[in-house]
């Protein structure tokens, strides 16, 4: 999900399918949650939840936390999220615009967003994720990842052409390292794992700064 889309992109009209494609989600959205090692004392929020497809992840996990939130502007969306733990909860709102105080979580998540945004949308975004944040409180986030050989390059060249040329349909296929935006927003050098179970996902963990 998105938190500002791109022009022409309608994500009420493509709530009812979404879920479709939860799959090739769930692998990187697993290894986010590996490096981020949720525990049960921690709050986290979940930026751009979408169906909470991330949150119901968790909830499957062990010493999962006690206290979860997810955020999305689309209320269609939301309404496709299934059943979550008590004291969990979806509410309407957009990412770059959180509505809660600064300090308020121990971890936040952003999985699928990042890479959709503009990168003015993008900054604020991450200054919002780090003004709710403790101090050290960590940060995961999933984008997709961007071509490293000369052979991935060249056989990502034609899907990478698509979502610049028509990113209503094609955005969510555009690759994005989020490093140095994050490095931007206050947070430290993330540490870094791929994920190609899946979509080719890039999942980044990163501190924000004391």
């Amino acid at each position: 999900m998105t938190s500002d889309p791109p022009a022409g992109v309608d994500w009420d009209s493509l709530a009812g399918t979404y879920p479709r494609q939860a799959w090739l989600e769930r692998s990187s959205l697993g290894t986010a949650l590996d490096l981020l090692d949720p525990r049960p004392h921690e709050s986290l929020l979940d930026i751009g939840t979408g169906t909470a497809e991330l949150l119901r992840s968790l909830a499957a996990r062990p010493d999962s936390p006690s206290d979860a939130t997810g955020i999305d502007p689309c209320r269609r969306m939301l309404a496709q999220a299934g059943p979550l733990p008590d004291r969990w909860r979806l509410i309407e709102a957009r990412g770059e615009q959180i509505p809660f105080p600064p300090a308020s979580f121990d971890l936040v998540t952003i999985s699928y967003v990042l890479h959709v945004v503009d990168p003015g949308t993008r900054e604020r975004i991450l200054s919002e994720a780090a003004r709710v944040l403790r101090p050290g409180g960590r940060i995961a986030t999933v984008t997709i990842a961007p071509p490293v050989s000369p052979v991935a390059r060249a056989i990502t060249a034609p899907v990478r052409w698509a979502a610049e040329r028509y990113p209503s349909v094609f955005v969510g296929l555009r690759p994005h390292d989020p490093a140095r935006d994050l490095e931007r927003s206050g947070f430290s050098k993330p540490v870094r794992r791929r994920d190609f179970r899946g979509y080719p996902a890039l999942c980044l963990l990163a501190v924000r700064s004391q």
